[in-house]
Order: structure tokens, then C-alpha cells, then sequence
């Protein structure tokens, strides 16, 4: 080898450290990743003459190949560089672990140019040039670039600068896979709930064929499709929060946020930052500034539940709110745009709190565009055995249960009582009488003690040895009839008696058909 020869591989080589060693600097900077790999691309055209360059990823819960950082690439063509394991150039590198190098790319099959950046007729002139990333024993990812076709010679070359590169951004491609297939798993956990919240919240899946509450459904069903700030009015327990939740899941703003506030669980001295966010600084303790929960919100839904407990102050701003979709966080005298619907409810009486001045008449009417009035448990009585095997079916699975029935004297007593707590109570009461319920049906006394009164039972409080028996024997025929459909020979068959006793029985308590068609038959 000649003199000159030694010179210029020696130069060659002095060439390749510099190059390493700017790129290890890169490396070692604390600039965020896509700057990093952007960098190391950027270098690595000045110093190996690269037209593109390509970052890919391999996602394991996936088994998908995207390409995460592109050189010289357009979005739509980085978006379109997805690949299987195996699949064409990238995925057989991941797949194996071993580099592969097109000398030209036009004379090879397995290249499938799925971004479509090659698409000149010099580009199929071009070399392309695929490291394995890896990571351990693992491949993680790949490095692929393009250049110029010159020798094999000088690609050999080139594979050694970018195998060194592979190794040295291995651990930071790691940390990027990571938390790009965190990130992956959240948007399709996030799909996934967005999908099981609307399917929850359907109009079909909301309990009731009481006419008070068809008519309340009428009203969400006009509204959803709307932007219309609404009002929902209605005792305390009675679902108005769902009722808010059915009517964003079914709007157009259904992809966006459900943003839940209770303005009467938070101090006052709270509440301004929590709806409209603050600045870093605005009051002792605001280390850093916050958004509200209006901007929170944005593109999607704020409901405001207890409306109602909302001080002077607050309700000003929140008049200004809906008026001029613009808010200010505290400490800030900017204004921001808000794309928010609001769906307000209160359990108080608004009117009333109108006239005594503890309540803006210009923000009543802005929020009551249109009002939802949510008719109490007691209004829908004809509802309760529905609600009831709905809410026996759900704390079956909460709880591992078996309930299968609920006896008619329980039936009798959950009809009979006034419900102060409406649905919220109705709950509870099943959920408790659930848990207690030993042999798969929910009887009266399973249920709690404020039902088992003698005005909401309608038994007299002072009953003799008989009379009690007889009171049994009656609700355990009943409960037989029940459950055989009013079939009297087959709940004879059930409580163990001959059809004649079933008979004098049936006679003694005046249980016939005519008596019972409407009870349960």
C-alpha cells in the first residue's frame, strides 16, 4: 500500500472518530429524543452523505413496527411506515437481529417502500442501509438509512459507523419504547372506556317505564344534539348526575371530557381555582399555575352539580363564562377562550333563593335555556321492581352473590315506603339486603328497619301468636305464587301441601286470581 494510500484511509478513519464524537456529545446533551435522533441524522448527512434516515420502534404488547423519528420524511410518510414483525426490510432486521443492506433499492422485492418517499426514478438507485437496536439480548428497534449507491467497500464502512451509533442510543431508545407503548396503552385504554361509558349511558339502558320519567328522557333526547346549557332540577338522589352523563355521551361532544364539579364539596375559598384554574404565584401556596376545570373541559362537557350553593362572587364569574365563553384564571388578567357546555343541577329551590337575593336572577335564566325536572322515587313507584333487579344483578357480580329473587313481602315494603333518599337509597337498601341474603332470595327482613315500620309495612303494631302466623302462612303463599307465575298447583307442589289445603288456604286469605291480577299475575 502506498503512502497516499495510508493518508487517506487514515484520514478516513479520523473522519468516522470526529463523526462518533460529535454524535456521542449529542447523546449525552439534554435535548428531548426526536432532537437527539434529528441531530444524529443531521450529522450523519454532512458525514456519510444520507438522503433519509428512519427511527423505528418495535411495540411488544403489539408485535407493530412504526417508525418513530424520520429524516427527510413528511408526516403522511412517517405515518405510513408501519410494518409486522418479518415484514419486508425493517421487520426482518427487528425480527432477527441482523443487519441487512440494499446495494439498490429498485432490485430488491422485499424492499416495499410503504412510506412512499421513493418514488423519483433515482430513488430506486439508492442504498439502504438497516441496523438492529438492541437492547440486552433484545431487539428493540431500528436505525435504516438512505444514500447514494457508490461500492461495497464504502457501505462495509458505513455499517460499522452505524452499528456503533445502534449501541450507543440503545438505552435512550429503550426508555423511548417504553413510554411509547404506555402511551399506546393509555389512548387504546382510553377508547375502550370512552366506548363503555357510551355504551353505559345509552337511552335503552337507563331503568324506567313510569310515564313522569318517558317524559324526561323525551326532553335528553332533544337536548343531547344540541350545545344548550341545561338545568337539571330534581330532589337529592335522584340522578341527575347520570342524566348529565347520558346527555354528553350522546352528543356530538361525546369524544371529548365529562368534567364532574360539586360546587357544595368545595370551600369557597377553593372554588375559583378549581373552575377557573390560576396562575403561578396568584395566592400563597400556587407553586405552579393550574388549569380550571372550564379549560379542562374545553371540546367537551362541565357539569356543575349543586349549583345552588355557588357564592355571589363565583356566580359572577360564571355568568360571564357563559356569556362571553371566555374566562380569566386567578391571578391573570388574560383572557382565554373556552369551547364548554355546561349542564348545571341543583336540589334547591332556586326561585326562592332568587327572591331573598342569594341568587342571580341573569344567571338563572342564562343556565335555565332548558330545564330537565327529575320527579322523585315516590312519583315513579311503578319503577321500583325494576331498579330493584337491576341494582340485585349488579351487586351480584360486585360481590359474588347468587341472589336470584326478592320475596314479596320485601317487594311490599320497598313499595310501601317514601323513599326521602329516592334512587340513591334504593340502592344501598338492595345493596345491604345483597350481602345479607344467605339462600339466593332477599326477604322483608333483610331489609333495614326504617322499612320494616308498621306504617310503611301496613301490619298493626300489636298482633297475637295467630294473627302473626297467619301473617306468615300468607306471605309464604304468596311468595310460592310468585314464583310459579300465580300457577296454584304448582306453588302447592312448593310449599309442600296437597292441592286441597292449597285451596282452603288460598280461600282462608281471599287470595284468588281476581284478588291478585294486578299484584303480580
Amino acid at each position: 500500500m502506498s503512502n497516499l494510500d495510508l493518508s487517506t484511509d487514515l484520514k478516513d478513519r479520523l473522519s468516522q472518530l470526529s463523526l462518533l464524537f460529535d454524535i456521542s456529545q449529542v447523546i449525552s446533551s439534554p435535548l428531548p429524543f426526536e432532537e437527539i435522533i434529528e441531530s444524529i441524522f443531521k450529522k450523519l448527512q454532512s458525514g456519510i452523505q444520507i438522503n433519509r434516515g428512519i427511527l423505528t420502534l418495535l411495540n411488544r404488547n403489539t408485535s407493530e413496527i412504526i417508525i418513530d423519528t424520520g429524516f427527510n420524511l413528511t408526516p403522511e410518510e412517517k405515518s405510513r411506515g408501519r410494518y409486522r414483525l418479518g415484514e419486508g426490510i425493517t421487520g426482518e432486521v427487528i425480527q432477527t437481529g441482523r443487519p441487512i443492506v440494499v446495494p439498490r433499492i429498485g432490485e430488491e422485492p422485499r424492499f416495499l417502500n410503504k412510506t412512499n418517499a421513493r418514488r423519483r426514478p433515482e430513488d430506486l438507485e439508492l442504498s439502504f442501509i438497516c441496523i438492529p437496536i438492541r437492547q440486552g439480548s433484545e431487539t428493540i428497534g431500528a436505525l435504516g438509512v438512505d444514500k447514494l449507491y457508490t461500492d461495497t467497500q464504502l457501505i462495509d464502512v458505513d455499517i460499522q459507523v452505524l452499528t456503533v451509533i445502534a449501541s450507543m442510543i440503545a438505552q435512550n431508545v429503550s426508555l423511548r419504547q417504553q413510554f411509547q407503548e404506555e402511551k399506546e396503552f393509555l389512548l387504546r385504554e382510553n377508547i375502550r372506556l370512552n366506548q363503555a361509558l357510551t355504551e353505559k349511558f345509552r337511552f335503552d339502558n337507563i331503568i324506567g317505564t313510569n310515564h313522569a320519567i318517558r317524559q324526561v328522557f323525551e326532553l335528553i333526547a332533544q337536548v343531547s344534539t344540541s350545545n344548550a346549557t341545561v338545568l337539571i332540577r330534581g330532589e337529592s338522589g335522584t340522578g341527575k348526575e347520570i342524566i348529565a352523563s347520558v346527555i354528553h355521551y350522546n352528543s356530538l361532544r361525546h369524544e371529548g371530557p365529562f368534567i364532574r364539579v360539586n360546587c357544595a364539596a368545595l370551600p369557597e375559598s377553593l372554588i375559583e381555582s378549581e373552575l377557573f384554574g390560576h396562575e403561578k404565584g396568584a395566592f400563597t401556596g400556587a407553586v405552579s399555575e393550574r388549569k380550571g376545570r372550564f379549560e379542562l373541559a374545553h371540546g367537551g362537557t362541565l357539569f356543575l352539580d349543586e349549583i345552588g350553593d355557588l357564592s355571589p362572587l363565583i356566580q359572577v364569574k360564571l355568568l360571564r363564562a357563559l356569556q362571553e365563553r371566555e374566562i380569566e384564571r386567578v391571578g391573570s388578567g388574560k383572557p382565554i377562550s373556552i369551547d364548554t357546555r355546561v349542564i348545571a343541577a341543583t336540589n334547591r329551590n332556586l326561585e326562592e333563593l332568587m327572591s331573598q337575593g342569594k341568587f342571580r336572577e341573569d344567571l338563572f335564566y342564562r343556565l335555565n335555556v332548558f330545564p330537565i325536572h327529575v320527579p322523585p322515587l315516590r312519583e315513579r313507584k311503578s319503577d321500583i321492581p325494576l331498579l330493584v333487579d337491576h341494582f340485585i344483578e349488579k351487586y351480584n357480580q360486585r360481590h359474588g352473590k347468587n341472589v336470584k329473587r326478592i320475596a314479596s313481602t320485601a317487594i311490599n315494603l320497598l313499595m310501601a315506603y317514601h323513599w326521602p333518599g329516592n334512587i340513591r337509597e334504593l340502592e344501598n337498601t338492595i345493596e345491604r339486603a345483597v350481602l345479607l341474603a344467605s339462600d339466593g332470595v332477599i326477604m322483608a327482613h333483610h331489609l333495614p328497619p326504617t322499612l320494616q315500620t308498621a306504617q310503611s309495612s301496613k301490619t298493626e303494631i300489636f298482633q297475637n301468636l295467630e294473627q302473626r302466623l297467619d301473617q306468615i302462612e300468607k306471605d309464604m303463599i304468596l311468595d310460592a305464587l310468585k314464583a310459579t307465575n300465580g300457577n296454584y298447583s304448582k306453588a302447592a307442589k312448593l310449599l309442600g301441601l296437597t292441592e286441597r289445603k292449597m285451596g282452603l288456604r288460598i280461600q282462608k286469605f281471599g287470595l284468588t286470581k281476581e284478588v291478585l291480577k294486578g299484584t303480580f299475575l
